[in-house]
C-alpha cells in the first residue's frame, strides 16, 4: 500500500508535469500590434479605452446576486417539508419570502430600479 508522502509526491510531479506542458505548448511567436490588441466587436480598437461606464449595471448585478442567493435559500425548503414540522418549515419560508419582498419594495423606492431619470 502506498503511503501518503508517495502519493504526494507523485501528484506533486503530474501537476507540474501538465504545468510545464502547457507552458511549453502555449508560447505565442507573433506578437504584432494586431495581434495583442484586443478584437472589440467592429469598434476601432486603438482609440480611447477608458470610456465612462454607467453603474447602474454594476447596482443591477448586484441586486441581482442578492435576490438570486436569497432565492437558492428557499430550494432546500422543499426538501425539508418531509422530514421537518411544516409548520417550521412554512414559516421559514414565509419569513424568506417577507425579507425578498421587502428588500424589492426598498430598492424600488430607492430608485435603483428605474433607469431614466
Amino acid at each position: 500500500m502506498l503511503s501518503l508522502f508517495s502519493l504526494t509526491v507523485f501528484y506533486s510531479l503530474v501537476s507540474f508535469a501538465l504545468f510545464l506542458t502547457a507552458l511549453m505548448l502555449g508560447v505565442k511567436s507573433d506578437k504584432s500590434r494586431e495581434k495583442v490588441s484586443p478584437f472589440e466587436c467592429g469598434f476601432d480598437p486603438f482609440k480611447k479605452s477608458r470610456v465612462p461606464f454607467s453603474l447602474r449595471f454594476f447596482l443591477v448585478t448586484i441586486i441581482f446576486l442578492v435576490f438570486d442567493v436569497e432565492i437558492a435559500l428557499l430550494f432546500p425548503l422543499g426538501l425539508m417539508k418531509m422530514s421537518s414540522d411544516l409548520l417550521f418549515v412554512g414559516l421559514s419560508g414565509l419569513v424568506l419570502i417577507l425579507i425578498l419582498m421587502l428588500g424589492l419594495v426598498h430598492e424600488w423606492n430607492q430608485g435603483a430600479l428605474t433607469w431614466i431619470y
